[in-house]
């Protein structure tokens, strides 16, 4: 494997671990709140938060990588962490929606 995929393998797995971090951490502050835990869901969802700010720096430099033409074609591992990182970010929000839910529900 040449050194531009290895590149291009390790930034994926970067924001894979990065977006499942996020992942995790949202659906544990959905559980929080399903508990009535909502400072503790919230705590959760601002870790959520830190893991895509780490997540979008990455992808900001594949970026900046890409638009300086040191990146080659899109390769299916890329495009799975992309998809890791937009579910992630739906759950986050939903998420935010279900907390809210919640607090309302249980008073």
């Amino acid at each position: 494997m040449n050194k531009v995929k290895e590149d291009i393998q390790a930034i994926a797995f970067q924001i894979i671990l990065h977006a499942g971090d996020a992942r995790s951490s949202a659906m544990e502050a959905i559980q929080l709140a399903q508990a009535g835990n909502y400072d503790e869901a919230e705590a959760k969802i601002e870790a959520a938060s830190q893991s895509f700010t780490e997540a979008h720096h990455v992808q900001t430099d594949l970026l900046q990588k890409e638009a300086r033409g040191e990146m080659t074609d899109p390769t299916l591992i890329m495009i799975h962490a992309q998809d890791h990182l937009m579910t992630a970010m739906v759950v986050k929000d939903m998420a935010h929606v279900m907390i809210d839910l919640y607090r309302q529900l249980k008073g």
